[in-house]
């Protein structure tokens, strides 16, 4: 059995993620691996869809595999779980036909849906503070304003933007992981209905669990920016609105 990762690192990065970004859920770690660690339970129970594990993962770790997923066939071809059922292999096929004859996917979009480079055996999900295992994705669950400071990090640690992904909000794990940059999800209607804190005005970020530490210290420093400039800004707003003309410096000397 693989050990347990220690996860005091990873607590305080958690910690400051929370913090920084006031989320009202915990960053959620995500790892797929073949041999679990000693001592996280299995996963006992019934999920609807794979990204139910994302709110279920908030209460502590828990270790899945194939037939964890299989009561949804988009997350188990996603994540690419592992000798899948064939029960399932049809119910991705029903799925995908009910959904073309919608109209909401066509049969080219499918091969454009991110998926996992290889087979799943286990996925873990966990809080990114009590994680058992190095994440390979850590997920973040911001709102717009929030959802601002991390596409600046983005911006800055990736060298480029971020990919704005539909549906489904599963993809984002396979995503960032393909790709070992920084995803935005704005979620499916399926995870709105599914994730009992996915709001209307939350989006879903996937960030490759390796650079995680990073994220968090340039997320740290952009929204101490953000805030100072909101301040400048909405002083300067008020200042001209009431008839002046302050200077750029005129300005920030109302920051003191």
């Amino acid at each position: 059995m693989t050990k347990a990762y220690p996860a005091q690192g990873l607590n305080a990065v958690a910690q400051q993620l929370t913090q920084t970004l006031a989320l009202q859920l915990p960053p959620i770690a995500i790892t797929v691996t073949a041999t679990p660690p000693e001592g996280i339970a299995a996963f006992e129970g019934v999920a609807a869809a794979g990204c139910q594990f994302w709110d279920i993962a908030a209460k502590g770790p828990v270790v899945t595999s194939t037939p964890d997923h299989e009561l949804c066939a988009i997350g188990v071809h996603t994540l690419q779980m592992e000798a899948p059922s064939d029960t399932c292999t049809q119910e991705i096929g029903d799925v995908l036909s009910v959904l073309s004859d919608l109209g909401y996917v066509r049969e080219s979009d499918v091969a454009r849906i991110p998926v996992m480079p290889r087979p799943s055996t286990h996925v873990i999900y966990a809080p990114l503070s009590n994680a058992p295992l190095p994440p390979d994705v850590v997920m973040l669950f911001a709102d717009a304003r929030h959802s601002l400071v991390i596409t600046e990090a983005v911006e800055q640690i990736e060298e480029g933007l971020p990919p704005a992904l539909g549906r489904p909000a599963c993809a984002a794990i396979p995503q960032a992981i393909n790709s070992g940059r920084a995803a935005l999800s704005l979620g499916c209607c399926g995870a709105r209905a599914y994730l009992d804190g996915l709001r209307d005005e939350v989006a879903i970020w996937a960030i490759p669990g390796d650079k995680i530490a990073i994220y968090a210290d340039r997320i740290t420093t952009l929204a101490h920016a953000n805030k100072v400039l909101t301040q400048f800004h909405t002083r300067r707003r008020e200042d001209i609105e009431s008839g002046g003309r302050p200077t750029v410096q005129e300005s920030l000397a109302r920051l003191n």
